[in-house]
């Protein structure tokens, strides 16, 4: 069943045409922390960034890519090429998020994400070397 998200609605009173609203990423409501903290960060790539360590985040995260080109890998999937004007979202909790960099070498490139997360950590927890030589069976194959 399908639903039409569409958040025009029509205004008789209006001189000016109504916004333009286009839905560019659905996922189900993965699960939260009891206690949660939404931020949004805007995060900018310099040309060739390899982007933030291993890391994970306590809940999940909704990204849009305003600029550029993001490589991007969680654990269990292919890594994949995020370009401007297309999203990204990961479950957090338990699973590793290896790559967020810039696809670019000659670009910058930009993103917004929404976090949603336990106010009582830090948005990244970063992963230990150990504990990625123990999950290494876990990450897809490589290109």
């Amino acid at each position: 069943m399908s639903v039409d998200h569409s958040h025009h609605i029509e205004n008789p009173n209006s001189t000016t045409p109504p916004p333009q609203v286009e839905l560019i990423g659905s996922v189900p409501t993965p699960p939260m922390p009891e206690s949660s903290e939404a931020m949004t960060i805007h995060v900018t790539l310099p040309p060739g960034s390899a982007g933030s360590p291993r890391h994970r985040h306590t809940g999940p995260a909704f990204g849009y890519v305003v600029e550029g080109e993001m490589i991007f890998e969680l654990e269990g999937e292919p890594e994949r090429v995020v370009r401007a004007g297309e999203t990204f979202w990961e479950p957090g909790g338990d699973v590793i998020h290896y790559q967020d960099g810039n696809n670019l070498a000659d670009a910058q490139s930009r993103f917004v994400v929404t976090m949603f997360g336990d106010p009582d950590q830090p948005m990244l927890i970063p992963v230990s070397a150990e504990e990625l030589e123990e999950r290494k069976s876990r990450r897809a194959p490589r290109p």
